[in-house]
């Protein structure tokens, strides 16, 4: 991994932040969602992205990437949090590159779907992962099956039959990645095998789903979907390990993201005390907002310390990595909500108009809670992880 120096990373912060100031506002995706957009995302500023090198950015570099680090790549997502950017930047440069290189490895070194990784670099590819099946993320409770045919009927070949549901991306991705369980029992970590499907293969419907900030997913089904053994990526019944490595660098980079958000809404929100005035002065002069606000700026500061630590210590390929990334969301999950229901309320009646954008952040805020496990099941997976 490329080590940047403080100056790069200042440099790299200053340029996604004008990008996405500029070419990206929050005017921008809120188009985006007026326009009922088919991709859900401007591919222009996805291809611009691309030529910035953020989708290489967790690539390694004989693979056509930057391999910047999580840090990096935290302080772009960090950036784009503050105009709500729409992108597949979380998609397929976060999950699907993490995911592709961790079963590459899980394989001994194995080159395998390596030429994945080179168009992901390039942004030549979208790739989707297909995981929860549920309302709440349960990455190990998986019911689609990957059942091998009998013998003497095209045994090599595996028939996937389930649905997913809120897959990221997943109607416009060129490659999707889902996970079956192919042995075990429900709820076992073992037995679950991912597979890479065309999502023009027979069997397969995809129907698009538009969420309430704006973004899109998909709820996907797989009828008799014939698979076969290459289309397995890494080893047959041991993907969920590398499936949670790559979701724990997800839950840290979305973080990133939600925290960027937060700092923006709670600085617009800032802006706003200062410019309205009630009996001839500013509303900021109110103590009761004073102490409301300073709250909010104290939470906004631990959840800084919970991402950055967080993302440093995947960088450093620490074994503590899993129970930070966890600590990060749930952090992030629980501030980002006091702060987007702050600012609602701090704005007064406009703050609940969709013509002022500080609703955006909250309906974001609302989602990005969900993504990849609520505050619930994080704490949760802290108390377990942490040995209670």
């Amino acid at each position: 991994m490329t080590q940047l120096s403080n100056e790069d990373i200042d440099l790299l912060r200053d340029s996604a932040r004008r990008f996405f100031s500029e070419q990206m506002p929050v005017s921008a995706m809120r188009k985006i969602r007026d326009d009922k957009h088919e991709q859900g995302f401007d591919p222009e500023m996805w291809r611009g992205m691309s030529g910035m090198g953020w989708s290489a950015i967790l690539i390694p570099e004989e693979n056509g990437g930057l391999d910047l680090g999580h840090h990096s790549m935290g302080i772009v997502l960090e950036e784009s949090g503050r105009t709500l950017a729409a992108s597949p930047l979380m998609s397929t440069a976060v999950l699907g590159a993490t995911l592709i290189q961790s079963l590459i490895q899980s394989l001994n070194g194995s080159t395998q779907k390596a030429p994945y990784l080179e168009s992901i670099a390039a942004g030549d590819l979208v790739v989707a992962l297909a995981v929860d099946e549920n309302r709440r993320h349960r990455p190990h409770d998986i019911r689609t099956t990957g059942i091998q045919s009998p013998a003497g009927q095209n045994s090599d070949a595996f028939v996937l039959n389930g649905r997913k549901t809120f897959v990221l991306d997943g109607h416009v991705a060129d490659r999707l990645l889902v996970l079956a369980r192919t042995a075990g029992t429900d709820d076992d970590e073992l037995g679950l095998t991912l597979f890479d499907i065309d999502p023009k293969r027979e069997g397969v419907t995809i129907t698009r789903t538009h969420m309430v900030d704006g973004r899109n997913a998909a709820n996907i089904t797989f009828t008799d979907v014939v698979c076969q053994p290459t289309d397995i990526l890494g080893k047959k019944d041991h993907a969920f390990a590398s499936i949670e490595r790559s979701l724990d660098t997800a839950r840290v980079c979305l973080a990133a993201e939600m925290l960027g958000a937060m700092s923006e809404a709670f600085e617009r929100t800032m802006d706003y005390l200062r410019l309205r005035t009630q009996f001839d002065v500013p509303i900021g002069s109110f103590q009761a907002l004073k102490h409301r606000a300073a709250v909010m700026f104290c939470e906004i500061e631990l959840t800084r310390s919970a991402v950055y630590c967080a993302l440093t210590s995947m960088d450093n390929g620490s074994d503590t990595s899993p129970k930070l990334a966890s600590l990060a969301k749930a952090k992030a999950s629980s501030t980002f909500e006091l702060v987007s229901n702050e600012a609602v309320q701090m704005h007064g009646g406009i703050g609940m108009t969709d013509d002022e954008e500080i609703g955006l952040f909250l309906k974001r805020a609302r989602v990005a809670q969900q993504t990849f496990g609520d505050v619930d099941f994080h704490r949760d997976r802290y108390a377990r992880l942490c040995g209670f």
